[in-house]
């Protein structure tokens, strides 16, 4: 398998991701005659099946996959210190997944025209939606019709500025608003639920604008409307919203999480409202991932 490398924002330097179930992702997305079967055959099912990700999810909330906790936290060289609860709290895999952090270790950027990352994951930034086509594959078209399923809300955003943030499996799994505003109700929009590894999105970029997710509108006085998409994966069953639509938000505030899994958050901006970070934009015109932290500083209003 290719490696996938990123930049850490913090120290600046490329990473070699360590991949959780990397075996799993090399069977599906390798080159070989049984990988290019099973993509093509035994994928589509598994991803349209949503019963097969909530029993898998279910696994994971049983006090016997409480036992995987520790070796994981080890393996990934997470800091436990960041937890509210301590380590033994946990009842199963998926409570440690959504753990809550201590606010101190994730501090909010500064500044009213200052927008924050919404989660801890690795970033893309594109600055006009349009330069995502043919990001992943060449020739390959970004529809973000397909991703919206409303014309006119395409026709809207059409233009504008994208954030896509990948959660891993080792990732803080709750995400939060990046800004001030008052939030709408969520759009679900029903599908399956493939992988957001990068090695998936090059192999189907269409990934984005099939797979299950949850959209919301957040007005913000600041920087216009906003489109925040919660993207499920494979084996995330569930979006949770943990916030009350219609009713103000601060920026930082938890909007939800995910269950155990991969997953995925775009932030779709109306044309000339804001500026993504120069290090962001620099990065991910070298088709590479920034990885950046919940309240990090993501872009600024024009």
């Amino acid at each position: 398998m290719s490696d996938i490398t990123y930049v850490d924002r913090l120290t600046q330097k490329e990473e070699k991701e360590k991949v959780y179930g990397q075996a799993f992702i090399e069977i599906l997305y390798g080159k070989g005659l049984l990988s290019r079967l099973i993509s093509s055959v035994v994928l589509p099912i598994v991803a349209r099946v949503s019963l097969l990700s909530c029993i898998y999810g279910a696994m994971q909330k049983s006090r016997f996959s409480r036992r995987k906790v520790k070796p994981f936290i080890r393996a990934f060289h997470i800091d436990s210190l960041e937890f509210v609860e301590p380590v033994e709290a946990f009842r199963s895999f998926n409570d440690f997944f959504i753990r809550k952090l201590k606010k101190e270790v994730r501090p909010f950027a500064k500044g009213e025209d200052v927008l924050i990352m919404p989660a801890d994951a690795r970033y893309l930034v594109f600055p006009n939606i349009n330069e995502a086509d043919g990001f992943w594959v060449k020739g390959k078209k970004f529809s973000l019709k397909q991703l919206l399923q409303d014309d006119a809300l395409a026709e809207r955003f059409e233009g504008g500025a994208m954030a896509m943030a990948r959660l891993c499996p080792v990732d803080y799994h709750r995400f939060h608003f990046p800004c001030d505003g008052v939030p709408g109700t969520p759009r679900v929009i029903n599908g399956p639920l493939y992988s957001v590894n990068p090695l998936a999105l090059k192999h189907n970029i269409e990934i984005i604008s099939q797979n299950k997710r949850a959209i919301t509108v957040l007005q913000s006085k600041v920087f216009g409307s906003i489109l925040y998409i919660e993207i499920g994966a494979t084996n995330v069953g569930s979006i949770h919203q943990t916030f009350t639509p219609d009713q103000p938000c601060a920026k930082g505030d938890e909007k939800g999480y995910f269950s155990f899994g991969g997953s995925c958050l775009v932030l779709l901006f109306e044309p000339n409202r804001i500026a993504f970070d120069p290090d962001l934009i620099d990065v991910s015109s070298r088709k590479m991932e920034v990885r950046g932290l919940l309240g990090q500083s993501l872009a600024k209003k024009i």
